[in-house]
């Protein structure tokens, strides 16, 4: 992401935060925030507040310490008032929102980061999103991967077939480097994936290659594990060409840090977001 959209982003999301009195928590209004993360249509924004709630109950947490339902008096074009409903937010509501969010949106794809980070600073943000990323690559590959399973599976291949077809691709993206070769060469060990230690680029490139044979095998009806293995390492081979026209070859690349460690990372900065969010106050009862 650019640096002056990413800059534009904090601005806004730092302009319509909101504080307690007296207390030192920070939240949002949602109809403030809905605009930000790129929803036109509060019943959609309603909607995603929803499956953050669900989240949050999933987690463990008390929602009711993190989303507020209120009711606030806006003004018509008469000069008259009408009540509408909203949500209080701590920073960890908003935080799950965005989780819950398409991370191809910029806006969410920052608020992600941004909600995550306690101090702000803009190069943590960054450094944040590339981690996320990371992640989201590596999460859209596992369901392309088991779709391509499940689809070969009923065209006569089973998950040994699935394997060497995997493994075949693998080669014609690395230069010739099979899956083990590739494996020595990072250290990892035989009975973890490839994947789950491969730069965002790579993990990107062998998504779309096998999106390619997803694509492929059921518009040209392939069948067998010859001619599926055909396709995909032909899908392979065309996405490698295309990586080294731009001087990139991924046998090349460094290794990055274990995808599991990076999950169970974000694990335990769910539970530090939750408690440094704070809890929202009790709302005051009507005399």
């Amino acid at each position: 992401m650019k640096t002056e959209i990413l800059m534009r982003l904090q601005s806004q999301f730092e302009t319509i935060k909101q504080s307690i009195p007296g207390e030192d928590i920070e939240f949002w209004f949602a109809r403030d925030l809905m605009e930000p993360l790129g929803y036109a249509r509060w019943e959609n924004f309603q909607t995603a507040i929803k499956r953050a709630i669900e989240s949050c109950e999933t987690t463990g947490f008390n929602p009711e310490n993190h989303f507020r339902g209120v009711t606030k008096m806006v003004k018509v074009g008469s000069g008259a008032e009408r009540p509408i409903e909203d949500f209080m937010l701590t920073r960890y509501a908003c935080y799950l929102i965005a989780q819950n969010g398409d991370p191809r949106k910029e806006p969410i794809a920052f608020a992600q980061s941004y909600f995550a980070i306690q101090t702000r600073r803009q190069e943590l943000i960054e450094d944040r999103m590339r981690l996320q990323a990371r992640l989201d690559a590596r999460e859209k590959l596992r369901e392309s991967e088991k779709t391509l399973s499940q689809n070969i599976y009923e065209r006569g291949v089973d998950d040994e077939g699935f394997g060497r077809i995997r493994s075949k691709g693998d080669a014609a993206l690395f230069g010739g480097h099979t899956t083990q070769v590739m494996k020595d060469r990072y250290g990892i060990t035989k009975t973890r994936p490839l994947a789950d230690f491969l730069p965002t680029l790579t993990i990107a490139a062998k998504n779309l290659a096998t999106e390619m044979t997803n694509h492929n095998v059921h518009q040209e009806d392939l069948k067998g594990e010859t001619a599926i293995t055909r396709e995909h390492i032909q899908n392979n081979q065309s996405v490698r060409e295309m990586l080294d026209k731009r001087g990139i070859k991924p046998e090349e690349l460094p290794p990055e840090e274990d995808i599991k460690k990076l999950e169970r990372r974000i694990k335990a900065d769910e539970k530090r977001i939750e408690k440094q969010s704070g809890k929202l106050p009790e709302p005051k009862s009507e005399e």
